[in-house]
């Protein structure tokens, strides 16, 4: 790793956090490091158990195609693994029933594959890939509270014990560099600023969604209701309820219930089910009304989208890169979190590895915004059309208008098409760019064919 990020050879990198994009970001690090610390402020749990620094860690979760090629690139083999823990492999649109835009999407064979494991099983796997790499040392229960050296370069961080008893004396941790993957309540505005540097501007769009999720035990299978595996009505700006449920792999589902502010989903016992008879067709209702609630209703408020530009100027230091939700944070009801954790993970290896140039601080850095540009273009192009969206990021472009009306024909023919639809899902889980939606093929069926015939009430069964 060479100069900006060093003119010597790195001798210790710092990761700051712990979960999957710090661990990822640590084993691409370990390929240039004699020696990588992750410093996480939680105290991890030894099983795949959820943990109080992810707060999201309880609700639904889905490792989309793009995050799973990811994986096993950085981790050969992570795939078979994780289906071995039991983790479901759901295919779609055949797996799933499906409501957008007010049609049900046909349940043609499956172009795309997504898992619905548990998070924490998830992440525990990854740890245990990562943390068997012996250059790779793991600090639990100490934060970061500031860094070390000056405006032009970062020299280490600033670390306090937490926890009742613990040694509250700050103590410094040398690095060459420090990457900040703390997650999207990170504080590295305020530790830029401790040592005279600029923190970045920060792109926010929120529209001010709610979710709320609960585990049950799913009902007896009933072969002649449907052979579905999940359920998703999926909210847009003339209807804003939506509804997922999707198998966990051990018998149990997880039911998330979404809508805007001041219209959250209760989190009392019994409420929540009834807030389900908003969604624009009882099909999930009845799903609930026939299932058994094993866990309270947890909620979730932070869904705003936000983008820190480290990539335009400012006096910022050498040797310090954000990644994961700490650089960009999505919405998380488009699934993406997880895959650009990993997507990131796979740019910084190959910036960091490119032989045409050397890498430095900023060069890296675009690598690793450009990692999560597409996913941001979906989830902020989405959301900005929602009724009451806030933030800098909300304001219509100039493209915007001839953009959305080529995507919403887009969106109406993906329900019955294969065509639009095949290019249309692989652009969502970030294996194909947006541009394919351009292509020859695609443009002809939306501009000039029909949407093809959908369902006229929820597909239970698969096409024929």
């Amino acid at each position: 790793m060479a100069d900006d990020l060093g003119r010597r050879a790195t001798r210790h990198a710092v990761v700051i956090g712990g979960s999957l994009a710090g661990l990822l970001a640590a084993r691409v690090l370990a390929e240039h490091a004699e020696k990588v610390t992750v410093v996480e402020r939680d105290r991890l749990p030894e099983g795949p158990e959820a943990r109080p620094g992810v707060p999201q860690g309880r609700h639904l979760h889905v490792l989309i195609a793009g995050g799973q090629r990811a994986l096993d690139e950085l981790l050969p083999g992570f795939m078979d693994e994780l289906t071995a823990l039991g983790a479901p492999k759901v295919g779609v649109p055949e797996d799933m029933v499906q409501w957008q835009n007010g049609v049900w999407y046909r349940r043609t064979p499956a172009t795309a594959h997504f898992y619905t494991g548990p998070r924490p099983q998830l992440e525990w796997l990854v740890r245990q890939r990562v943390l068997a790499d012996p250059r790779i040392e793991l600090v639990e229960g100490v934060e970061t509270i500031g860094l070390t050296g000056d405006s032009s370069r970062v020299r280490g961080v600033r670390l306090r014990e937490r926890g009742a008893g613990a040694d509250k004396e700050p103590r410094t941790l040398a690095a060459d560099l420090v990457v900040d993957a703390s997650g999207r309540s990170t504080k590295a505005a305020d530790w830029l600023a401790g040592i005279g540097a600029e923190a970045p501007h920060e792109e926010t769009l929120d529209t001010g969604l709610a979710y709320g999720t609960r585990f049950y035990r799913s009902p007896d299978a009933d072969p002649d209701a449907t052979d579905a595996l999940g359920y998703y009505i999926v909210p847009n700006p003339g209807q804003v309820y939506g509804g997922v449920a999707l198998p966990l792999g051990d018998g149990r589902h997880l039911v998330t219930l979404s809508g805007l502010r001041g219209d959250e989903p209760p989190t009392e016992e019994g409420a929540f089910e009834d807030y389900a008879k908003r969604l624009p067709h009882p099909v999930l209702s009845d799903w609930l009304a026939r299932a058994e609630p094993v866990s309270p209703v947890y909620g979730f408020r932070k869904t705003a989208n936000i983008r820190r530009r480290y990539d335009r100027p400012g006096r910022r230091p050498a040797g310090f890169l954000a990644t994961g939700d700490a650089l960009c944070a999505f919405n998380p009801i488009y699934g993406q979190g997880m895959a650009v954790a990993a997507l990131s993970a796979v740019a910084l290896r190959r910036a960091l590895a490119d032989p045409r140039r050397t890498p430095t601080t900023r060069t890296v850095q675009r690598a690793l915004l450009d990692a999560s540009r597409q996913a941001w273009d979906i989830s902020a192009g989405a959301d900005k059309k929602m009724p009451g969206a806030t933030g800098d990021a909300a304001r219509p472009g100039p493209m915007d208008k001839v953009l959305g009306w080529y995507l919403s024909r887009v969106q109406a023919r993906a329900a019955g098409d294969p065509v639009v639809g095949t290019p249309f899902r692989a652009a969502l889980t970030l294996t194909a760019p947006l541009s394919s939606l351009f292509a020859p093929a695609v443009a002809r069926a939306v501009l000039f064919g029909p949407p093809a015939e959908t369902p006229s009430g929820p597909p239970l069964r698969r096409d024929a």
